[in-house]
């Protein structure tokens, strides 16, 4: 006789048999009891959850030859052909090679005839999600008002994909990812039965590896068992389904959390060795961690963890001393890190680099302990604001200066270079201005281009009746006739007596003395660097880089009069 796989020989022939899906099972037996069966379910979820055995054990239920019954016999001629995939009156169809409207066509001509020996035909579909459009418009109507000896029952992977008008006329069963915990105990009943020896930790990672799923749980088993034999030792078992043991990763763990970067480096050394993925590590390190994170925020946590009772208490053990803001942070970490090794080009580099980092990093200041240097600090700087020169002498950053503070002394204007008063008392007396209040006459008399070319200019000699200036060499063209024309009238408005422009040629090597541009971005400069000082030398400030750390990347002023 030929060999039959565990996840065909151990498939549920009755609802209680139907692991993790109780909601599923009870419902259809209340159905069955109440004489209140629908004609066409959905059976939806992920893969290897029990959707296609469920559909059996439904079709027997309603079949069975010592009547509708919750709980088939199994031995009459209808369950044993349904168990077996051969029955008369149920027919199953895979969605996927039978997916156009002549196959739909033909099984409508089908369902049209009275069963031969049972009370019902029933239809299961598999993966209806593969019918094409016409398809499904050609089963629409028989859906919608089927004969009465005919049960419909689909099932598939993925519901979105199924129109809506089919969707309505159907009762929809949601088949969930089977837990940790019962999958583990449904394998302790086979391998019991099986005759083979597996320890409690071997069975949670041949559970945790099948995702949910008992079909790929036991796929797994039957390779770990062809290859052990009927005593399976834990470390073959992880070699075989290509995960890092717990052991290890619980080490890798325990040496962050102690600090201990060669041992770190020990551990990684054994995962290389041991030919498994790096980034798997990590990804398996980040679901220890997130275990870690919620043992520490919840007492039961019940189904939020797949884990055993054993492995439970230990993720405890690790947890209790840990603080919490800690277990977030190495959790964001490795998962950054987790993102890296994607595309690292040395993956084993890549992981030690970030795991001693993760030992050697300070711990993280809690919440509270921040809040209460904020208050401090707050009101530290109230008291500063009220007092502003108390048992310091030094003046508030961005805070104007005054003769009772110590003040910074702006530096002295300039004087017009070349500028000389005439001897004659006329002249003497109309020479009052100046050439910034020149530039800033003809700016107010709405001459910006004129008033822009006299701030990029180097004043030479201001005598009147004689302005000579010099003009920057890629400026020297735009002082065309019309623009001294108009310069000449402004200046003889602006002084009061008439006057001679003279522009020269700027950059033939002769030193000038400062535009007025130059000399605004000069004390813009000696500005800035007088208020970063100032703001540096604050005890304030200094108070918050000694409690936060950092550095001042930037001084905005509060007070445009500070010089």
């Amino acid at each position: 006789m030929s060999y039959l796989v565990l996840a065909r020989k151990w498939r549920p022939q009755l609802f209680d048999d139907l692991v993790g899906q109780e909601h599923v099972s009870q419902t259809l037996k209340n159905a069955i009891t109440t004489d209140r069966v629908h004609h066409a379910f959905l059976f939806t979820g992920a893969r290897g959850v029990g959707k296609t055995s469920a559909a059996r054990i439904f079709a027997k239920a309603l079949n069975c030859q010592q009547g509708v019954t919750t709980t088939p016999c199994g031995t009459c001629s209808s369950c044993i052909e349904v168990t077996s995939g051969q029955g008369i009156d149920v027919l199953e169809i895979d969605g996927a090679s039978h997916n156009g409207v002549d196959d739909i066509r033909e099984l409508r001509e089908a369902v049209r005839y009275l069963p031969s020996q049972g009370r019902y035909k029933i239809i299961i579909i598999d993966e209806v999600h593969m019918l094409t459009n016409s398809a499904f418009n050609a089963l629409l109507k028989t859906l919608e008002e089927p004969p009465a000896h005919v049960k419909f029952i689909f099932a598939t992977t993925e519901p979105h994909k199924i129109p809506l008008t089919i969707l309505s006329r159907c009762q929809r069963f949601d088949f969930k990812k089977i837990g940790i915990a019962p999958l583990q105990a449904r394998l302790r009943y086979i391998v019991e039965r099986e005759g083979v020896a597996v320890s409690d930790a071997g069975l949670a990672a041949i559970a945790r590896h099948g995702g949910g799923s008992m079909r790929d749980a036991l796929s797994a088993l039957d390779q770990i068992i062809a290859c052990c034999g009927n005593s399976v030792d834990d470390e073959a078992l992880q070699q075989l389904l290509g995960q890092v043991s717990n052991r290890l990763l619980l080490a890798t763990v325990a040496a962050v959390f102690g600090r201990n970067p060669k041992e770190l480096l020990v551990q990684i050394e054994q995962v290389d060795v041991l030919g498994h993925s790096f980034r798997q590590f990590c990804q398996q390190l980040v679901a220890l961690i997130r275990d870690l994170v919620i043992v520490k925020v919840v007492d039961s946590p019940g189904d939020l963890l797949d884990v055993s009772e054993g492995e439970l208490e230990d993720l405890r053990r690790l947890a209790e001393p840990r603080d919490l803001d800690d277990l977030q942070r190495v959790l964001a970490f490795l998962l950054r890190t987790e993102a890296e090794l994607a595309t690292a080009s040395f993956p084993r580099l890549t992981m030690e680099v970030a795991l001693i980092r993760l030992a050697t990093l300070p711990s993280g200041i809690d919440v509270t302990t921040m809040i209460q240097r904020l208050e401090s600090l707050e009101k530290r700087l109230l008291e500063r604001i009220d007092n502003p020169i108390a048992d310091t002498g030094q003046v508030p950053v961005g805070r104007e200066t005054t003769t009772d503070d110590v003040p910074l002394e702006p530096p002295p204007l300039p004087e017009e270079p070349h500028e000389k008063k005439s001897d004659a008392r006329p002249a003497e007396e109309q020479n009052s201005g100046s050439w910034a209040g020149l530039v800033e006459f003809v700016k107010n008399h709405r001459r910006p281009r004129i008033a822009s070319l006299l701030e990029q200019s180097n004043l030479l000699t201001l005598e009147l009746p004689v302005l000579r200036f010099s003009l920057p060499q890629k400026y020297y063209l735009l002082a065309d006739n019309e623009m001294q024309q108009n310069l000449q009238t402004l200046a003889a408005e602006y002084f009061s007596v008439p006057v001679k422009i003279e522009i020269v040629k700027g950059g033939n090597g002769e030193r000038q003395p400062p535009s007025l541009h130059e000399e605004r971005i000069r004390k813009e400069s000696d500005r800035q660097r007088k208020l970063r000082d100032n703001a540096l030398e604050h005890p304030l400030v200094k108070s918050a880089l000694d409690i936060f750390g950092g550095s001042v990347e930037k001084v905005t002023p509060i007070d445009k009069g500070f010089v």
